[in-house]
């Protein structure tokens, strides 16, 4: 699973802190410890403190580029990679075509994206050269309900044959309906699945779940004033994708950008919106999941990684805020059997640069695909120009993950 922090997460306020740094680098927030020796993280990230002994946390990611979009995250590439044959496909679109479905009633590969700025998402639902026959299926994820989007297809049963032959029509006028044909015959399968469509509903969780999830949950601490966004309504993705994942789903792409247009692109009040918007949902809505996963024996099947398109700028700016900054950020990976409790890597003292064991963010989707059972050496993806591609060019496992 696939979690992206979209607008960039400050990894000097989360998961690399600097309590030694002058003022101006080091933040307002104090450091607690964890259930790994020595290391600290951020005070409002208590629920993944006491869980860190059994994930790795890599602080020395490096190789983005100043980019909002979720390409990189999403594919593997930076945005405009053969952007001419349609862009690169993302890993769940990759996975589709090297591996299909385990069942028929599942899609292989389910993007949970939100509305905002749809232009930056489509990276995590796009199949690019692949075609549209391989684009990830994106269910309704803000609330919760079988709301099943695939193109023009929904769960609407009374319109479903009108718009499966006005896409036909629209398809055959543009040339491109062979794609399409595998794409909506699945499409129908898919919404007319009761399994799936059950799995997409998450109301079907007792309440005690949905609010262990803190979902509908009032995150306001020390007097703050409500956000505009209703918080909490995105650790609805998690409960979702692992109710997906238990369906058999291979892989799910999640967007999680609570505070909404704000997001984790905290140019100005970081430390506001941090303490009050994003950390205590995330802390809770993640180790909601992971306590899922272990409690529910999925653990050692299902990798999970968390990590956003860059990290923010060690000098506070004038407005109380970190800007973007590729040079280096931080990762969370849990599951999937990977060698947990550690941290890799480190950064200079004001969190600028990587001071040892550089990661590659290419390296992630390197131990993500040999985790799926695709190995990156030998793997390749024909283009529209019939030419091989492979899936990424640094090939390396994070070795300290994966022996």
């Amino acid at each position: 699973m696939n979690v992206w922090l979209a607008g960039g997460a400050s990894h000097l306020d989360t998961f690399d802190m600097k309590p030694d740094a002058p003022a101006e680098f080091r933040g307002e927030f104090e450091s607690i410890a964890t259930r790994i020796p020595g290391v600290r993280i951020c005070e409002h990230l208590p629920r993944i403190a006491e869980r860190l002994d059994r994930m790795a946390l890599i602080r020395s990611l490096t190789g983005m580029v100043d980019s909002h979009d979720g390409a990189m995250n999403a594919t593997g590439w930076p945005p405009g990679n053969m952007k001419n044959l349609g862009g690169r496909p993302n890993i769940g679109s990759v996975v589709s075509k090297l591996q299909g479905p385990t069942n028929g009633n599942v899609p292989t590969a389910v993007a949970m994206i939100s509305g905002y700025n749809p232009s930056e998402q489509a990276y995590f639902r796009s199949a690019g050269f692949l075609g549209p026959a391989f684009d990830c299926y994106t269910p309704d994820s803000e609330d919760g309900r079988a709301n099943l989007t695939a193109r023009l297809i929904t769960q609407d049963r009374l319109s479903l044959l009108t718009r499966l032959d006005t896409l036909r029509r629209d398809l055959d006028a543009r040339g491109n309906i062979q794609a399409m044909d595998a794409y909506t015959e699945r499409a129908v399968q898919f919404v007319t699945s009761r399994e799936f469509a059950d799995a997409l509903d998450i109301t079907r969780e007792p309440p005690a779940v949905r609010q262990r999830y803190g979902i509908g949950v009032d995150y306001r601490s020390r007097g703050a004033p409500l956000a505009k966004s209703n918080l909490g309504q995105q650790n609805a993705r998690f409960l979702m994708a692992r109710r997906l994942i238990e369906c058999g789903a291979r892989c799910v792409n999640v967007t999680w950008e609570e505070g909404a247009a704000r997001r984790w692109d905290t140019h100005q009040d970081n430390f506001n919106a941090l303490r009050n918007e994003l950390l205590p949902p995330f802390d809770i809505g993640l180790s909601a999941f992971f306590d899922d996963l272990e409690s529910r024996g999925m653990l050692e099947d299902v990798l999970v990684l968390v990590w956003g398109e860059f990290g923010r700028t060690p000098r506070i700016n004038k407005d109380a805020g970190r800007d973007h900054y590729a040079p280096a950020a931080s990762a969370l990976l849990f599951g999937g059997g990977l060698k947990v409790g550690q941290v890799i890597g480190s950064t200079t003292r004001n969190g600028d640069l990587p001071a040892d064991r550089p990661i590659q963010f290419q390296q992630m989707f390197a131990t993500l695909y040999r985790h799926l059972g695709i190995d990156p050496v030998q793997a390749t993806l024909v283009d529209t120009n019939n030419r091989p591609q492979y899936l990424i060019t640094h090939t390396d496992s994070i070795r300290e993950l994966t022996g």
